[in-house]
């Protein structure tokens, strides 16, 4: 009975494997290699390439998934490492931008011929009608309302409302905010208000006066709350409309409120019961 052609192939390399196995085992036996030994080393020799090749493919996908292991929990523990090394450098560069606030601080401290009191600001009112900060001094610490409030390089506002920890600044550039002011150059007085997300108009202000942008702007002194050259800011632009008694002059304030961090409150004389 003849096999079909399909298994044919398989049969005779079937056989000729086994042929070469027997003369490979039998030779093996044999001091001298002979022509036969040499024969079955020759077709031996594809049988161990062809079953070794698959195991060495297995080996290095295996070696592969190891080493990848490997480099995952490597790359893991780096990237644990970098976020702590990263959380570090945030809390230097915080401590370091800190330390240069304070020093900016005692230097404004020191030029200024007054008591002061260091407060830290605690907190802010987000509404839009008031501009007002919180800092962490109050009754306790001798505080009171009406002492001005001063940052780095100005004036700040004025103090409100205070409890006995806490008090609530109002801003120079809240619209309830009035300060009588002079231009530092012309000497003309006006009343420095202020005008919000804008900053602040200063009114009153003759039109026979010549008023340049960049003039510095400081309290005059006047109305018993301000001492007199505390700086505020500079004129960012001034008009004369033929229509109005007054100039329009819009203040640039020296101080950002959003960037407050840390005051000065200008304490009172000693005997000043005001």
């Amino acid at each position: 009975m003849l096999l079909p052609k399909k298994y044919r192939l398989g049969i005779s390399i079937s056989v000729i494997i086994t042929m070469a196995l027997f003369i490979l085992l039998y030779n093996l036996r044999r001091p001298s290699p002979g022509f036969l030994r040499k024969m079955a080393l020759e077709m031996v020799s594809p049988l161990e390439t062809a079953i070794n090749l698959p195991l060495q493919g297995l080996a290095e996908v295996w070696n592969g998934y190891i080493f990848l292991v490997g480099r995952e929990a490597d790359n893991k523990r780096l990237r644990e490492r970098n976020s702590q090394l990263l959380g570090e450098l945030v809390k230097y560069r915080e401590g370091y931008n800190e330390a240069l606030r304070l020093q900016k601080i005692v230097k404004l401290r020191d030029s200024l011929p007054y008591s002061t009191l260091a407060a830290r600001v605690v907190g802010r009112n987000p509404s839009s009608i008031f501009k007002m900060i919180l800092i962490n001094r109050g009754e306790s610490d001798g505080l009171r309302v009406g002492l001005p409030v001063m940052a780095v390089p100005g004036l700040v506002g004025r103090i409100l409302e205070t409890s006995w920890h806490v008090s609530r600044v109002l801003l120079i550039i809240d619209e309830n905010s009035n300060i009588d002011v002079l231009l530092q150059e012309s000497r003309a007085q006006g009343m420095l208000q202020g005008a919000s997300a804008s900053g602040c108009n200063l009114k009153y202000v003759s039109k026979t006066i010549d008023v340049k942008a960049g003039e510095v702007i400081v309290s005059s002194g006047l109305g018993g709350i301000f001492p007199k050259g505390l700086p505020l800011g500079v004129v960012r632009s001034a008009s004369k409309k033929e229509a109005d008694l007054f100039q329009r002059i819009t203040v640039a304030p020296f101080v950002d409120p959003a960037g407050i961090e840390e005051v000065l409150v200008l304490l009172p004389a000693p005997g000043d019961s005001k």
